[in-house]
């Protein structure tokens, strides 16, 4: 069975990113039933037909995330969104509340386990495949302990409520916590905003001083971060996580923006791909692709993370962005004109110069990144565009009006 890459999407734009980079898949939420209520801009049930339309265009399958803890007073509404939901087309449903696994199933709307629901053996593989056609496994397994559920569930023969044998989903990159498989109380406990309802203050990723209660003497630790590991990366490994059976590679990141979907696609695409050619990658190769993966979001890289079976130990230097690329928004495209190939922008917060690296995203443009080559103001060819004015360049792929400029330069120390 060929590899399914599984993508974030947060909004229409992350969407668009994806699928023009590849995914075979998208995950997204709707309003604040998912884990993301609070970070990612997320859809409307109005939006699910569209969603369908675009991904069924490209071929890709749209699974959708109802995976938080859910209350009486909400049930009504669970079932209305995944009635909705079926009759938009979306493929499964990503829960791991029973109350939301019970509404699905009544409707015949396949459920993929959530990784909250802790995965980590055999039993509990034969018990939730009753109910589940995927798995996303507690990703504080090791590759070892993964290679060996899928090898059962293949020599078992255990199968989902489709008829098909139950397929095995992890993490591939992105985000980690210290929380196992993400069920945490930190920031209930502290601002009454439930990780657990999607609304998580990530108490984890901020600076604490130790100090003793008696004597009230401060102590520094080594790395004040010391709950914030860095991001998930299994550039190097990916290839012996295919090995192992995996069969849906998930990459995390439903708050993030439509370039770090691009660009974390793509990278995994490539990667992907060479693997199913039969070829390995170079150390070259897997340099080069950490290198992009660094330009966009992350907490610097964990490479493999619990997967190789290492103690955790990667903290992060910092609980902010470690991108090497920052993005500094320019202005919004006017109008793009086809036969001419190029494209009119109002610059409305800087100047562009002539070679420029640019970022443009909108919610059918998606994340595309091109150099500005060949201003023109009024006509007139110059080497910068100032603040304020309508510039023109070459570009051979549409853009459209309102989509969003961004220059990409290197953070400096």
């Amino acid at each position: 069975m060929e590899p399914v890459l599984l993508a974030p999407a947060g909004d229409f734009e992350s969407l668009e990113a994806a699928l023009q980079n590849g995914a075979d898949a998208v995950y997204f939420g709707i309003g604040r039933l998912n884990m993301r209520a609070g970070a990612a801009a997320n859809f409307s049930p109005y939006d699910l037909p569209e969603i369908v339309r675009r991904c069924r265009a490209r071929r890709a399958e749209a699974w959708l995330t109802l995976n938080t803890i859910v209350y009486d007073g909400e049930l009504d509404e669970i079932r209305k969104l995944c009635r909705r939901a079926k009759e938009a087309g979306i493929g499964a449903v990503i829960a791991m509340d029973p109350a939301v696994i019970g509404a699905a199933c009544e409707i015949g709307l396949p459920i993929h386990l959530s990784v909250q629901a802790n995965v980590s053996n055999m039993e509990s593989v034969r018990f939730h495949s009753r109910y589940a056609d995927v798995l996303v496994l507690a990703r504080e397994l090791s590759l070892e302990q993964i290679a060996r559920i899928c090898r059962e569930i293949r020599r078992q023969e255990i199968r989902g409520p489709s008829g098909e044998l139950v397929k095995v989903e992890i993490f591939v990159h992105g985000a980690l916590c210290v929380a196992i498989s993400g069920k945490c109380y930190m920031s209930l406990v502290e601002f009454n905003a439930s990780a657990n309802r999607g609304t998580c203050f990530q108490s984890c990723r901020r600076k604490y001083t130790l100090r003793d209660a008696e004597t009230g003497a401060e102590f520094l630790i080594d790395n004040q971060y010391v709950m914030s590991p860095k991001d998930l990366c299994t550039i190097e490994c990916l290839g012996a996580i295919l090995d192992s059976g995996v069969s849906i590679l998930k990459i995390e990141g439903r708050g993030r923006s439509a370039d770090y979907v691009a660009r974390t696609v793509s990278v995994y695409r490539e990667c992907v791909d060479l693997w199913k050619s039969g070829k390995k990658a170079s150390p070259e190769q897997c340099s080069e692709w950490k290198r992009r993966l660094a330009e966009v979001f992350n907490r610097g890289f964990w490479e493999g993370g619990y997967y190789l079976g290492r103690r955790l130990g990667e903290w992060s230097a910092s609980g902010e962005n470690r991108a090497t690329l920052k993005k500094v928004f320019l202005g919004t495209v006017v109008n793009y004109y086809p036969k001419a190939k190029a494209v009119e922008l109002l610059l409305t917060s800087d100047a562009l110069q002539d070679g420029t690296r640019l970022l443009v995203t909108g919610k059918t443009t998606g994340a595309l990144e091109l150099p500005a080559e060949g201003l023109r103001v009024e006509d007139t060819p110059v080497q910068i565009a100032q603040k304020g004015s309508h510039v023109t360049f070459f570009c051979g792929t549409k853009l459209r009006p309102n989509d969003k400029v961004y220059r990409l330069e290197p953070v400096t120390c």
